[in-house]
């Protein structure tokens, strides 16, 4: 298995995880807008996991300037492993390569949230070094 930066030929199998990961049907080209150019912002790493050539896993992280940390903050927007390999490692090993990369851009504070029906992945996310500090609000306007 290989850990790697996100490249444009990537995005189908990137865009058939977002749309399961947020049970949507997302529009293509819209998505892939965003995707080129996020892939290319320095306030992003994209990352995904491939075995024998085949995606299995992606993770999206952004990063901004906050006052309240004085220092650049990383937030993990999506994070998917496909269903056939997740609890084999898959998840770990694109966490520590993220981590690896926030390093290398000096960045060192990371922060996630996921939704209230994920059980699994609070727990995934607590036995991999998080701390659960916040309640996460949201509003649609």
């Amino acid at each position: 298995m290989n850990i790697r930066i996100a490249k444009p030929e990537d995005f189908p199998a990137v865009f058939s995880f977002i749309c399961e990961l947020e049970e949507t049907a997302f529009d293509y080209n819209t998505l892939l807008a965003v995707f080129l150019n996020n892939i290319y912002a320095d306030s992003c790493i994209y990352l995904v996991a491939e075995d024998m050539q085949e995606l299995i896993g992606f993770i999206s992280c952004h990063s901004q300037l906050l006052l309240h940390h004085s220092s650049r903050v990383a937030e993990i927007h999506e994070f998917y492993v496909k269903s056939n390999v997740r609890s084999t490692g898959v998840g770990t090993l694109l966490l520590k390569e993220l981590r690896n990369q926030l390093r290398l851009k000096d960045i060192h504070f990371l922060e996630v949230t996921a939704q209230n029906k994920r059980a699994q992945t609070h727990s995934f996310y607590l036995k991999n070094g998080f701390t659960q500090s916040h309640e996460k609000f949201t509003q649609i306007l």
